[in-house]
């Protein structure tokens, strides 16, 4: 387990915690760590999940799907990010969407269950540990709702323009990379491809970003 130290120390459910002390608390909580082939299913929808996972290397995605299979990305998480944390809170609720590894990946999973109950040992850790997920259930809350307002733009141009506001913004300016392929910004955004790569261009001769495949400027 030390040799993900590195990622897990930046992992904002162990925030405040050194490396003894995560190390021991993830032996307390049993924590496993799970190899994943590029395209795999990591959560199924319709499943109920009781453990979520800490991305330690490679990327996964969050999708959805309807009747018809039209893919919608709802969202793409790398190294020291989790899934599946607010389901696994629920209990007993079926998954609405699926969660698929988009290249080799390794995952640390963690019984939620194990996490919310204090520990036959008494742990110091566990009260910390419950306040850094209520901090980042609420953070994702947030994120989410940031995705409502770009998606809830009326135009393809009003939806790439937010969302791409958006990353620069975090990003401090200049150029900045997005998680996504051109098909995948697309289902991201609920736009068409060709409309959206059309529109891309247009900002581009217009003056208005400068792009090579997944990084962006915005002038």
């Amino acid at each position: 387990m030390k040799k993900y130290f590195e990622v897990l120390n930046k992992v904002a459910l162990f925030y405040g915690m050194d490396g003894d002390e995560l190390l021991s608390l993830l032996e307390c909580l049993g924590a496993k760590v799970e190899a994943f082939d590029r395209n795999e299913t990591v959560f199924m929808s319709g499943d109920v999940i009781y453990r979520f996972g800490i991305v330690l290397s490679g990327q996964v995605q969050v999708i959805s799907e309807d009747f018809y299979g039209n893919r919608n990305i709802l969202a793409a998480m790398g190294a020291g990010e989790m899934i599946g944390e607010s389901y696994a809170c629920a209990e007993s609720y079926e998954l609405p969407v699926s969660v698929v590894a988009t290249a080799d990946s390794e995952l640390l999973f963690i019984d939620f269950r194990r996490l919310a109950s204090p520990c036959v040992n008494a742990c110091a850790f566990h009260a910390r540990l419950i306040r850094n997920m209520l901090n980042i259930v609420s953070v994702k809350n947030i994120a989410l709702t940031r995705k409502i307002e770009h998606v809830s733009r009326r135009t393809t141009r009003e939806k790439l323009l937010s969302y791409l506001s958006d990353a620069a913004k975090k990003a401090g300016g200049g150029w900045f990379s997005i998680p996504f392929n051109r098909q995948e910004l697309a289902d991201y955004l609920y736009v068409e491809r060709s409309a959206m790569s059309a529109t891309l261009s247009k900002l581009r001769d217009e003056g208005v970003l400068l792009y090579r495949r997944n990084n962006f400027k915005l002038l």
